[in-house]
């Protein structure tokens, strides 16, 4: 069965497409994205420009077309916190179904927690233990917590990496005062969930997943890919703390020279570096193990998960 899961984010435009099995993990056939940048296009009053507008339009006949000629038995379109939080999304997301025949489902900061941590219980299995995760995306930061394939708790927060970067390091490279000012709003958005957090038994393992953390983990010197079944990708405090500041005094064009930082997030990966040691900080993770799987992940997953047994009889 082959089915494909239509991201649009913050930053990218993305469509996987897997084959599926009966009891065996999706297996990738293409990926494809176009770089959207959405954040840069939000205005003032919360709404996304027209520029942006039309760059949404654009990404999506382009993903249209992919759709149309990937043979797809199903299509998962999904839209996270940029198209969520827009005040003309819902508009957006009309035009979009009424030019392209896309119906994107809009997930809540919740969902995008949960339905990542399924992927990420999945892939580090139950002895993993007790998981907490932590992934930061475009436009938001997302926190989960359980023993299960379900997380006790999930929660988002406004802090990801495109977000942040726009808000906060207008300059490039940013001065010395605007990463302290990140730091400090970072510090102000924590405290609800570390005491949300607190109040729950302690994890046994955390686990970063996302763009933006397997970046960082691959410039602080992991030399695989997390992919195969020995090769366990692993990011320190100690390291993320020794690189922010370096990636903070070069110009955005320079970082996508460094080991593992691509050019579509090389403007955003200072925010997202800042942000992260901010999050190991306040709840005391010295360590993350790096999941390759993250939302995309979770929603074949889940989707996978609810099809009753006669219809994967029939499509086998």
């Amino acid at each position: 069965m082959r089915l494909g899961v239509l991201d649009v984010g913050s930053n990218t435009v993305h469509l996987l497409v897997v084959d599926a099995h009966p009891g065996a993990k999706p297996v990738p056939k293409s990926s494809k994205k176009t770089v959207l940048r959405l954040m840069k296009y939000i205005q003032p009053d919360g709404s996304i420009s027209e520029r942006g507008v039309e760059r949404v339009m654009e990404s999506m006949h382009a993903a249209a077309k992919l759709i149309k000629n990937a043979e797809l038995d199903e299509l998962l379109p999904m839209a996270t916190s940029a198209l969520r939080e827009a005040r003309n999304g819902e508009k957006l997301l009309k035009r979009i179904r009424k030019e392209t025949g896309i119906d994107l489902q809009v997930m809540t900061g919740e969902d995008e927690a949960a339905t990542t941590f399924l992927a990420i219980r999945r892939w580090f299995v139950w002895a993993g233990g007790r998981i907490m995760l932590v992934d930061i995306g475009g436009g938001s930061l997302e926190l989960a917590v359980g023993d299960d394939e379900l997380p006790e708790l999930a929660m988002s927060v406004p802090l990801g990496a495109g977000r942040t970067t726009k808000r906060f390091l207008l300059t490039d490279p940013p001065t010395d005062d605007e990463l302290q000012a990140l730091r400090e709003h970072v510090r102000k958005l924590l405290p609800k969930a570390v005491r949300a957090f607190g109040a729950l038994p302690f994890p046994d393992q955390y686990v970063g997943s996302s763009k933006t953390i397997r970046s960082l983990a691959r410039l602080a010197g992991s030399v695989n890919d997390g992919i195969g079944p020995n090769d366990r990708v692993t990011l320190r405090k100690w390291q993320l703390d020794d690189w922010v500041p370096r990636l903070a005094q070069l110009p955005s064009a320079s970082r996508s020279a460094l080991p593992g930082i691509t050019a579509d997030r090389a403007f955003q990966i200072v925010a997202g570096g800042v942000v992260l040691s901010e999050v190991m900080a306040a709840f005391g993770i010295e360590q993350l193990d790096v999941s390759p799987w993250a939302m995309r992940e979770g929603v074949l997953l889940d989707y996978l998960d609810r099809m009753p047994r006669n219809v994967w009889a029939r499509t086998a």
